[in-house]
């Protein structure tokens, strides 16, 4: 294991971006391709003043300094719904609170790293007392100051939870503090799979015992979610993996009529007929993409390809005379 831990990098200010784009326009062929079209695509779809903008993500990648790049993403206001898993509550909590994140390697013996008390994430690896306590620790004194100033029971959504959580967070690369800051509804349809979701159990027990309650209704996420989508004209899609937090942006995508731009960029592939592996075109026999959507699958390690992808969208976007971009806000959800 390396000494260095994993960073918040920035990624904005680099020079004469439009080359960097022109040359893997230039070079037509496999990902560079694919990647340009992406561009190409996302920027029609932030031209296009009907669109709203869903996004999807995988905790894994909120493990990496890509946490930050996303976190960015969010404040600048290109991003107006979005959905992602449990692990990622977990990540954006720990790391919020202190938690350590250290660069390793794929190589490294398990055994070893499990005697030296260290959680592996592919080559990031998490000393155990980093996660479950601490997470633990943040979640239950934040919800036990949260029902002390309420009534002896509340039921609450899983978005009106991570609002919540993210209030609570003193971290300007929080994913979960911008969603908050930027009223941007998150949702994440498996909270309970998760260190977070495991500590509101436990706090909704050691509640009980002191005659107190505190119901988690995942239905009154869907609510919200079919307010949202049935008051939208124009829905795109940026999906970064699979899952279950892809699935969910479709999913919702297909009562709006589908989506109008989708963008995928992932490692899977669809021999073995998985969700996270389908490309974007198999979406459309769903009713999930339209079919003359605008709509590619970039295949490629996300850490990589989404700071490339962002870095020749925001300088197309300049061009354009957009730095940053007012996010739609859902007035008739915001109640937290």
């Amino acid at each position: 294991m390396t000494k260095s831990t994993v960073g918040n990098p920035r990624i904005w200010n680099l020079e004469k971006v439009h080359e960097l784009y022109e040359m893997y326009r230039d070079i037509g062929g496999f990902t560079a391709n694919l990647l340009v079209k992406a561009v190409d695509y996302a920027l029609d779809m932030y031209l296009d003043e009907d669109s709203t903008v869903f996004f999807a993500f995988t905790a894994n990648l909120i493990a990496t300094g890509l946490r930050t790049v996303i976190s960015e993403f969010v404040y600048k206001g290109f991003v107006d719904v979005i959905f992602t898993t449990g692990g990622t509550i977990d990540h954006d909590i720990a790391r919020s609170i202190g938690g350590r994140y250290y660069k390793g390697d794929f190589d490294v013996d398990d055994v070893a790293l499990s005697e030296q008390g260290l959680h592996r994430l592919g080559n990031i690896f998490i000393p155990k007392e980093d996660y479950g306590p601490l997470i633990e620790k943040f979640t239950h004194s934040v919800f036990d100051e949260f029902l002390n100033v309420n009534e002896r029971s509340i039921t609450l959504g899983i978005r009106e939870s991570l609002w919540h959580v993210g209030s609570k967070i003193n971290d300007p690369n929080s994913i979960l503090r911008a969603a908050y800051e930027k009223k941007i509804p998150i949702y994440s349809p498996g909270v309970v799979d998760s260190a977070f979701g495991t500590a509101l159990f436990t706090f909704r027990e050691l509640a009980r015992t002191r005659g107190k309650k505190l119901i988690l209704d995942v239905l009154k996420d869907m609510k919200e979610l079919s307010e949202i989508v049935y008051s939208l004209k124009t829905v795109g899609g940026l999906v970064l993996g699979g899952g279950i937090s892809k699935h969910h942006l479709i999913w919702w995508a297909q009562f709006t009529g589908g989506l109008k731009y989708a963008i995928y960029i992932t490692t899977a592939y669809e021999w073995d007929g998985s969700l996270s592996g389908a490309r974007t075109r198999e979406a459309i026999t769903w009713g999930k993409i339209k079919p003359r959507a605008k709509h590619v699958t970039v295949y490629g390690d996300a850490t990589v390809i989404f700071p490339l992808f962002l870095l020749m969208l925001y300088d197309k976007l300049k061009d354009a005379g957009i730095k940053e971009r007012k996010n739609k806000c859902f007035r008739h959800i915001i109640n937290y």
